[in-house]
C-alpha cells in the first residue's frame, strides 16, 4: 500500500471523508488481527490444555526453524524461503491496532470500514498442525479464544473461525463447535497434504513429504459433501484462505518474493476448479464460497477456460477426437502426394490405425469430465461459478477491475470480487490509505460507482447474508443489508 499518494500519483481523500461521500456501507471482507505469541500461547494453555499448547508451539516453530538457517542449509533441507518482517512497524499506531480489538474498533471509522470480517494471522496455521489430536484441540481453543477476544465488538467486527479439514469428521465436529459458540464466519483448511501411496508402507515420514495435496472437492481421500451440507444447515459460507508457498515451483530458499507472488491465486484456483468440476456447486446451490487474497484476474481466466474447454471437451464435441473416425485411406493417400516415406510408415501400421485401441482413456468410464456439473450450455457453467463463488480483492490490485468487465467475462457476466483489507499484514503501511486507494479504480475509470458500491458493499453482504440472513443483525449495517436483500 502507498502512503499519502496512491501508486499512480492520486492525491488520497482521506478515507472517512470518501465513506461519507460514498452513500452506501463498507464492508472488509478480510481484515487481519496480528495475535501476539506470549499472550496467543497462554490462552492455548489455558483453554486447551497440553494438546493446544502443544499443536501452537508446533506450527508457531516451524516459520523460526527455517529463518534461523542460511540458504545453503535450507537448499538442503528442501525448505522454502519465508517471510521475514512481516508486519509494519513505522506506524507504531498501526501495529497497536492490529493487535488491540478495541483500538482497531474506535478506529473503523478512520479508515472508512463500517463493519470488518478479521482473520488471524499465527491462528492461519493452526489448520495445518499434523498430528490430528493436537489440531482438533488446538482449533478448538483457538475459536474459543477469538470468541471471547471479539465478543464486546459484535455491532462493527467478527473474527473468522478455523475450520481443519483434514477428514470430514474433525470438521464437523468444529463447524458445530463453532455455531455454539456464536462465531459467525470460518476459514477452512483446503490443500491438505496426503501420503504418496508406493511410499506409505515403507517411510510414513517421506510419502507425506512427497505426498499430494487434496482439494477437497475432486478425487479428495475423503467425501466432504457432509461439510458443505452442514454448512448450508448452520448458515456458514465457507471461505479459503491457502495459500502455496513451500510447495512445487514456489520453493527458492533464498527469495521470499519468488514464493509469495500468485501463491493464494494459485491454491485458490486449486480448490475452486475442483469444486466446480466435482458438482459441489450443482449439489449444493445454496452455498456461498470465498477465496481470499489471491485477486479475481485467476478467476476470470478460470471461468473462461471452464467454458472453452467444455466447448471441446464434452461428450459430443468429443467425438470429433474419437480415434476410429479417422479416414485412414484418405490419410495415406495424401502422405502419397506430400511424403511418400510418411505414407510407407503409415501403410506399414494401416491395420492398426483402422482398429484404434479406444479403451487407452485412463481407466475412466465417464468420458465427460464436466459430468457432475450436468452442463447443457455455456449458462449453466457461468450460473454454477458466478452465483456460488467469491474472490477475496486487495485495495492495491488494478486487476480487481477485470471482474466488472462484462464485455469480457463470459456471459456478459461480473464475476463477484469483495473487497479486502488485508490490514495487520507486511503490505499494509498504512491503515488510513486502503480505502482511498481502493477507489482509485473509480478515479482511474476502471470501474464505475455502481461497481464499487457492488466491490465493498454488496458482494460481502450477500456471501454471508444469503446462506445467514441473521449475519448482520445487531451491526452497524444491518439495515442497509437487509434492502439489499430486499
Amino acid at each position: 500500500m502507498s502512503g499519502t499518494t496512491g501508486s499512480n500519483g492520486h492525491g488520497h481523500v482521506p478515507a472517512a471523508e470518501l465513506r461519507s461521500q460514498l452513500g452506501h456501507p463498507v464492508i472488509d471482507a478480510d481484515g487481519h488481527w496480528v495475535e501476539y505469541g506470549p499472550v496467543l500461547r497462554d490462552a492455548m494453555q489455558r483453554i486447551g490444555g497440553e494438546a493446544a499448547a502443544r499443536g501452537f508451539a508446533s506450527f508457531s516453530s516451524t516459520v523460526e526453524r527455517s529463518l534461523a538457517m542460511g540458504v545453503a542449509e535450507r537448499r538442503h533441507a528442501g525448505l522454502s524461503q519465508e517471510a521475514f518482517w512481516g508486519s509494519p512497524t513505522a506506524n507504531t499506531l498501526d501495529r497497536a491496532t492490529s493487535m488491540l480489538p478495541r483500538l482497531l474498533y474506535e478506529r473503523l471509522d478512520d479508515f472508512g470500514i463500517d463493519f470488518a470480517v478479521l482473520y488471524p494471522t499465527a491462528g492461519l496455521g493452526t489448520v495445518r498442525i499434523a498430528e490430528a489430536g493436537d489440531r482438533a484441540a488446538t482449533c478448538r481453543a483457538f475459536n474459543t479464544y477469538s470468541a471471547e477476544l471479539f465478543a464486546p465488538f459484535g455491532d462493527r467486527m467478527t473474527p473468522a473461525a478455523v475450520i481443519p479439514m483434514h477428514t470430514p469428521e474433525e470438521a464437523l465436529a468444529e463447524l458445530d463447535h463453532v455455531a455454539e459458540l456464536g462465531l459467525k464466519a470460518i476459514m477452512l483448511g483446503s490443500l491438505m497434504a496426503r501420503p504418496l501411496g508406493e511410499l506409505a508402507d515403507t517411510d510414513p515420514a517421506l510419502a507425506l513429504r512427497f505426498g499430494w495435496l487434496d482439494p477437497l472437492g475432486l478425487d479428495s481421500a475423503h467425501d466432504y459433501d457432509p461439510v458443505w451440507a452442514r454448512c448450508v444447515e448452520l448458515g456458514f459460507a465457507p471461505t479459503f484462505h491457502t495459500g502455496s508457498r513451500r510447495y512445487g515451483l514456489r520453493t527458492s530458499p533464498s527469495n521470499f518474493v519468488y514464493n509469495h507472488i500468485g501463491h493464494f491465486a494459485a491454491a485458490s484456483e486449486a480448490v475452486a476448479k475442483a469444486l466446480f468440476l466435482g458438482g459441489v456447486t450443482r449439489r449444493f446451490p445454496q452455498l456461498r464460497v470465498a477465496f481470499l487474497e489471491g485477486g479475481v484476474a485467476w478467476a476470470c481466466t478460470l471461468l473462461a477456460d471452464l467454458v472453452g474447454h467444455w466447448e471441446k471437451r464434452n461428450l459430443a464435441a468429443l467425438e470429433a477426437t474419437r480415434p476410429s473416425n479417422l479416414d485412414v485411406d484418405r490419410l495415406i493417400e495424401l502422405a502419397q502426394r506430400y511424403d511418400p516415406d510418411m505414407a510407407a510408415a503409415l501403410e506399414a501400421r494401416a491395420d492398426n490405425l483402422r482398429h484404434p485401441r479406444e479403451d487407452l482413456v485412463g481407466g475412466i468410464s465417464d468420458l465427460d469430465d464436466y459430468s457432475a456439473c450436468a452442463i447443457t450450455d455455456e449458462s449453466d457453467i457461468v450460473r454454477l461459478f458466478v452465483d456460488n463463488f467469491y474472490f477475496g480483492c486487495e485495495a492495491d490490485d488494478r486487476t480487481n477491475a477485470l471482474a466488472f468487465n462484462r464485455a469480457q467475462n463470459p456471459g456478459g457476466e461480473q464475476v463477484k470480487a469483495i473487497f479486502g483489507s488485508d490490514i495487520g499484514h507486511f503490505d499494509v503501511l498504512d491503515m488510513a490509505e486502503v480505502l482511498p486507494e481502493a477507489y482509485e479504480l473509480v478515479e482511474d475509470g476502471l470501474i464505475d460507482h455502481s461497481d464499487f458500491r457492488r466491490f465493498t458493499f454488496e458482494n460481502p453482504a450477500r456471501l454471508w447474508a444469503e446462506v445467514n440472513p441473521s449475519f448482520f443483525e445487531g451491526t452497524v449495517v444491518a439495515q442497509e443489508v437487509k434492502e439489499l436483500l430486499g
